[in-house]
């Protein structure tokens, strides 16, 4: 066999692993959705689609607040996060919580990390490891009946495994339309107050549906009434590059925080 010959034969067994490794992983990723209750298959699928959404490494995005603006940077893969606000810079690069504030600041980067980001990659961060399924009662806002997901977590999940979240949709569309969800993150106790969140509009951002807005109810007996405020989301990034290593670390002058 003369050099060229041995050259192309390589070159074809190259194509073939590398397609048969994007075979393997579309084969997983296939069977990792089958695993979902089919509402929630529907819903991801109508949002653009888990696979679609696997492909993305780094989320970054504006959340305005009054008259500024708060940046958040996350890493898809491993949820490390840095969000730079008006008068703080907190951040988890993977070990550690970090902030950099002001007198003014009165938040818990602990509570914090990650909050604002699962809210707005819902129905997405609902297909993460580790967590349990059922069907929800139904939920009915303005004579309109809304079927649903429960979602609880396995011992150990995240900061607060003993939350719930409710996911509801348009059972014609798919689409989702609401999400109720528990807090039990300073208790630790299993909670039976439920807050809501309408996710009404939305924009599309690399082929998935993604919020425009975030709009909190008022709730009465748990259930939601009238819009108590609504949260925009702008200049909303989504890259298949990860973050930089550095993008997570402490910034001068930060000082560790303990769980």
């Amino acid at each position: 066999m003369n050099i060229s010959t041995h050259f192309k034969a390589l070159s074809l067994l190259v194509v073939l692993i590398a397609a048969m490794a994007c075979q393997e992983k579309a084969e997983q990723q296939v069977a990792q959705v089958s695993t979902y209750p089919e509402a929630l298959q529907k819903v991801l699928e109508k949002h653009g689609g888990l696979a679609a959404w696997q492909a993305f490494k780094g989320m970054q995005y504006q959340i305005q607040r009054g008259e500024s603006f708060e940046q958040q940077f996350v890493d898809l893969e491993d949820r490390r996060e840095k969000i730079e606000g008006r008068n703080f810079i907190s951040g988890f690069d993977g070990e550690n919580y970090w902030v950099k504030a002001d007198s003014t600041y009165k938040g818990n980067p602990i509570f914090y990390k990650n909050l604002m980001f699962y809210f707005y990659a819902m129905p997405f961060v609902v297909a993460d490891p580790g967590i349990r399924y059922e069907t929800a009662p139904e939920l009915t806002v303005e004579g309109k009946v809304y079927p649903g997901i429960r979602i609880s977590y396995e011992d150990g999940v995240g900061v607060s495994s003993k939350d719930e979240y409710f996911l509801h949709y348009d059972p014609e569309t798919f689409n989702m339309q609401w999400l109720g969800y528990t807090v039990t993150y300073r208790t630790q106790e299993v909670s039976d107050k439920i807050k809501w969140i309408r996710y009404q509009d939305w924009q599309e951002v690399n082929g998935l549906q993604l919020p425009k807005n975030l709009d909190w109810f008022h709730v009465e007996e748990n259930q939601p009434t009238s819009l108590r405020n609504s949260v925009p989301f702008q200049a909303v990034n989504l890259s298949q590059d990860k973050f930089a290593d550095e993008t997570f670390l402490p910034v001068e002058g930060a000082e560790m925080v303990e769980e």
